[in-house]
């Protein structure tokens, strides 16, 4: 929506044509002491005014309907007022008015560009001046959401060897809430680099304003081992992978002067004027996020070989592919392949748009910034989903733990010289590709995510690969879980249970979730109101009785009474423990194991997120298998996998629990968004075989064995197995 000036709105039968109108029905809305429950209605408390002079509402808590100072609690009950009236402000107010002659707009100078300049694009996303209106209303729900996160009170003091993730996360939203910013990007990056850096992929803040950008440098770095010392190199496949990214990408680069071809496989000794590896540490702890262990994000700073799609492809790194723009190059002192001469060179940064198409200012702020129909959540029991399981575009709701993986929205290929030439079995369609390695000793399974386009099709594509694998005649199985995000958390115990066996038994791990104040409530109401599985996560029929894993009722409170434990000096209350329901798998489980666990080596970056650090973790724990990790920084340590929660909630999610619990005026209930982002949380967390209680998360499990890359195993999978098969097996 654009600013229009005067307004024609109107407001519960009263026109508004003039800020000043609008003042006197603030002052009239204060004078009445807000006679509607607030967290069903509006409650203004002050307008701001923004640089082109249009009047927005302040503070509010839930868009719904809006009271004349005339009205006492029967208020209306429609919600189109509301939202209509403050949509229609704010979206005038923060879109700003459209420019003058006199002013450029910052953001029609990249509008239609698939790759910008950086400097022009944080011209454009900075134009947007810092409002408290919007600042209040999204702290308001991040701080809310943080009251589900299962690790809160972990990071008061983080245990050995996680140490560099400790931060009071309350004292630090305080300081969001009050500290000073220029622009709505200020503002937004400070969140965004303060939740990041809680490296928990689970739990963070995505802007969607100012992440429809990502970064590309020209050159993604990888450490090598060469003549047995590691070193930095600009990666050697320079050639072959940049143009995969798009003519327009070099077009552009090639306008600017910039001659990349000649820094394919260079040798670098400073980056930003240090050493490398410390500015690869500091991109590990300021950039990357995802993970806890330091170890495992230098592993991500790098460029890698991945699965997305179904198809290889590969990954920038996050030094040359950070999810939001502020950088417009980076220096780096090197030495080119066949030279000997050093020489520093500044490369530049270009900026790679993902998100909504957009003309100008006001439209890049309505269509890439302003809330849309999806950016919060639903009342699903209004959306005629109360009989039958909730259908989604994917299929039925199910259970998920991954990585929200920005970069993979515009997804770059693995070279063609790279991707393994060797014939795949069968179900290899999809996230999974299967291999014979050459002698018919060693199957492969790279196992590239647990969110596949067709969730039965996982568990048919591993039946069929392994059959094929063990009828060549191999007894030996490696699985790559290299950049593997996670997904859905049945699919991860799937795999386990059908490579244990029908007779294992539960293939998972204990879990807990929350019980704070509004946790209680809205699984108290729901069990009110007979919710069951197909409209809730929280309901009990999700989950089965640990004592005999079988499925619980929906009408148990499972919450009640809380369990309250002390995790660094502060009480914590949760849940009682709980299983997760996964069976009936869509095929049958082999009675015995399929391979002697002896005889299985899984393999990869560590990149591991979620439901694959689960899935790594309970292999590691129940069954021995033995672990090689490749990559990471010479002489600093590395686990075996990355971010292990157990069960995600996008904040549309969290906010469809609160909604669907119908929990009526409740001054617990955290506002909409008015702004499109994500807020994610850990909802739920596992706890550990070894030591029940500790989280998985915070359980030291470092690589048995570490292999660093080299020319012949990077980016290139097929040589990575054989090599591994003669570690492993010989």
């Amino acid at each position: 929506m654009r600013a229009t000036s005067p307004w024609a709105l109107g407001v519960a039968g009263r026109p508004v044509s003039t800020p000043e109108e609008v003042d006197a029905l603030v002052t009239d809305q204060e004078a009445s002491g807000y006679p509607c429950p607030l967290s069903a209605h509006i409650r203004i408390s002050h307008l701001s005014i923004n640089p082109s002079g249009v009047y927005i509402i302040g503070r509010h808590t839930r868009l719904a309907s809006f009271c004349t100072p005339t009205q006492s609690l029967a208020c209306p009950q429609s919600t189109m007022l509301g939202q209509a009236f403050v949509g229609a402000l704010l979206a005038a107010a923060l879109a700003t008015a459209a420019p003058g002659p006199a002013a450029a707009d910052p953001c029609a100078a990249v509008a239609g560009q698939t790759f910008a300049d950086p400097a022009t694009v944080i011209a454009c996303q900075k134009s947007f001046p810092f409002n408290e209106t919007l600042r209040q209303n999204v702290m308001t729900v991040v701080s809310n959401v943080f009251n589900f996160y299962t690790f809160e009170e972990y990071y008061l003091k983080s245990p050995p060897p996680f140490q560099e993730s400790t931060v009071n996360i309350n004292q630090t939203l305080k300081k969001l809430s009050t500290e000073k910013f220029a622009t709505d990007y200020d503002f937004n990056l400070a969140l965004y680099n303060f939740t990041t850096q809680l490296n928990d992929g689970h739990t963070r803040w995505f802007p969607s304003c100012y992440n429809a950008y990502q970064n590309l440098l020209p050159a993604p770095i990888v450490i090598l081992e060469e003549n047995g010392e590691q070193g930095v190199y600009i990666i050697p496949d320079l050639a072959d992978f940049l143009p995969l990214v798009g003519d327009a990408y070099i077009s552009f680069l090639e306008n600017k002067g910039f001659d990349w071809k000649r820094l394919a496989g260079a040798k670098v000794s400073k980056i930003n004027d240090i050493d490398p590896f410390d500015y690869i540490d500091h991109i590990a702890t300021t950039v990357s996020g995802n993970y806890l262990d330091h170890g495992i994000r230098v592993n991500s700073v790098l460029s890698s070989y991945r699965i997305v799609s179904n198809a290889y492809s590969q990954r920038f790194g996050d030094l040359a592919g950070p999810s939001i723009v502020t950088q417009t190059s980076l220096r780096m002192t090197l030495q080119t392949v066949n030279s000997t001469k050093t020489e520093t060179v500044d490369i530049p940064f270009v900026a790679s748009f993902a998100g909504v198409a957009f003309t100008d200012k006001a439209s890049y702020w309505e269509n890439n910034c302003a809330a849309n129909s999806a950016t919060n959540g639903v009342d699903l029991r209004a959306q005629g989903n109360v009989n039958g399981p909730l259908q989604t575009e994917s299929g039925p709701r199910r259970i998920r733990g991954a990585s929200f993986d920005l970069t993979a929205k515009k997804d770059v290929a693995l070279p063609g010289p790279f991707v393994p030439v060797l014939p795949t079995t069968g179900g290899s369609e999809g996230v999974i590709k299967s291999y014979v390695l050459p002698g018919n000793k060693t199957g492969v399974m790279f196992v590239g995510s647990f969110s596949p386009d067709d969730f039965d099709g996982f568990q048919t594509d591993t039946k069929n690969a392994i059959d094929d694998i063990l009828a060549s005649g191999a007894d030996q199985l490696i699985i790559d879980l290299t950049n593997n995000g996670g997904g859905f958390v049945c699919l991860g115990l799937f795999l386990h249970n059908y490579l244990a066996g029908a007779n294992f038994g539960y293939p998972g791990f204990q879990s807990i979730n929350r019980a704070n104040a509004l946790a209680q409530r809205i699984l108290g109401n729901d069990i009110k109101l007979n919710t069951t599985d197909n409209l809730s996560f929280y309901t009990a029929d999700n989950w089965a009785f640990p004592q005999n894993n079988t499925e619980e009722p929906a009408s148990h409170n499972y919450m009640k009474p809380p369990v309250t434990i002390t995790v660094n000096g502060a009480k914590e209350t949760n849940s009682e423990r709980f299983f997760d329901v996964c069976t009936p798998y869509s095929v049958d489980l082999p009675e015995a194991p399929p391979f002697d666990f002896k005889k299985i080596a899984i393999v990869g970056n560590a990149n591991c997120a979620s439901t694959c650090a689960l899935f790594s973790s309970v292999l590691y724990e129940r069954h021995g298998v033995k672990f090689g990790i490749f990559g990471g920084k010479p002489g600093e340590s590395i686990q075996i996998k990355g971010m292990a929660g157990n069960q995600v909630l996008e904040w549309a999610d969290l906010d469809t629990e609160i909604k669907t619990a119908e929990l009526g005026n409740s001054p617990l209930i955290p506002p909409d968004l008015l702004v499109d982002g994500n807020m994610r949380v850990n909802w739920r967390s596992a706890y550990a075989w070894s030591d029940l209680s500790t989280p998985i998360a915070y359980v030291d499990e470092p690589a048995q064995l570490r292999f660093a890359y080299t020319k012949d195993t990077w980016n290139n999978p097929q040589n990575l197995w054989s090599f591994a098969e003669s570690q492993f097996f010989s």
